[in-house]
């Protein structure tokens, strides 16, 4: 058996569940000035998720920085980042990829694996930055499956959403936004084979993906920005364990004090009827 000190580089990958790619920054051109101002945007849109470039603009004129709209606009599209507002367009997917209708409008989801959602959020790290993709039940607030990425390519959010359906559940429905990740052939085939109804709600229904919203919050201010992760196997690992203690330790008020592992995995005991499937 290899010791510890002597396991590959690929080895490590494997054993924690990434991809090696995953772990290299190539991709990442940004100056550390850059840096800096990214990480300080994604930390302003927690605060100020409705807020767009115009008004971080300001907001970081007023810290000191010396920066305009476009080169705020720009680190946001780098990023992955979109004030969440109700707009006049929703977002458009790549150029031929499918749309598919929102199908939670008026749809009352009183129980697990009726609606499973899946969200992108950007991660500043030390020396670069990331990628988290969650696919997280509804109902449960029950975080299912996570990847990390250093592009924002659908290949993994397709493991994110592969990983969720080998536990055996899966959901009646999956919603995303019209992200051009979730949109892809590739990521719609993976849900679609396993016969689960596509609804998609676009940037500009906002409320749509409330819980993710808060789910992003909570990492961040609790384990990103606290750790400052210096490289993508660190972040693996101490993320494997927050959302450990996410899913399994922590009681969450607006669930009744229960954790979003006892909602989804014995919903009996805490009144919830997953039969129940109605239209309000």
């Amino acid at each position: 058996m290899e010791a510890c000190g002597e396991l590959s580089l690929q080895r490590q990958c494997e054993l924690v569940g990434i991809s090696r790619s995953g772990l290299y920054y190539e991709a990442v051109p940004e100056s550390e000035e850059n840096l800096a101002l990214m990480r300080r945007l994604d930390e302003l849109h927690m605060k100020y998720p409705a807020y767009g470039s115009r008004r971080l603009a300001v907001l970081l004129r007023r810290e000191g920085q010396t920066i305009n709209r476009k080169r705020v606009a720009r680190l946001l599209e780098v990023m992955g980042v979109e004030a969440v507002y109700p707009k006049r367009q929703l977002s458009q997917p790549c150029e031929g990829h499918r749309l598919y209708p929102y199908l939670l409008e008026g749809l009352e989801v009183s129980g697990p694996d009726q609606v499973w959602c899946s969200d992108i959020t950007y991660v500043p790290m030390s020396y670069g930055y990331m990628y988290l993709v969650v696919v997280m039940d509804w109902w449960s607030r029950y975080v299912l499956a996570w990847e990390l990425s250093n592009s924002l390519e659908s290949e993994f959010c397709i493991r994110a959403w592969t990983n969720a359906v080998a536990s055996g559940r899966q959901p009646l429905i999956s919603n995303t936004d019209q992200g051009s990740q979730f949109t892809s052939e590739g990521y719609l085939e993976a849900v679609e084979s396993v016969g689960v109804d596509v609804s998609m709600d676009g940037r500009g229904r906002w409320m749509d993906n409330r819980f993710i919203e808060r789910l992003w919050r909570s990492v961040k201010q609790e384990d990103i920005y606290v750790q400052d992760y210096g490289d993508g196997l660190t972040a693996q690992r101490g993320l494997s364990q927050w959302f450990k203690q996410y899913n399994t330790v922590r009681p969450h008020q607006a669930l009744g004090y229960a954790t979003p592992s006892e909602l989804y995995y014995s919903p009996e005991s805490y009144g919830a009827k997953p039969a129940a499937w109605r239209w309000k």
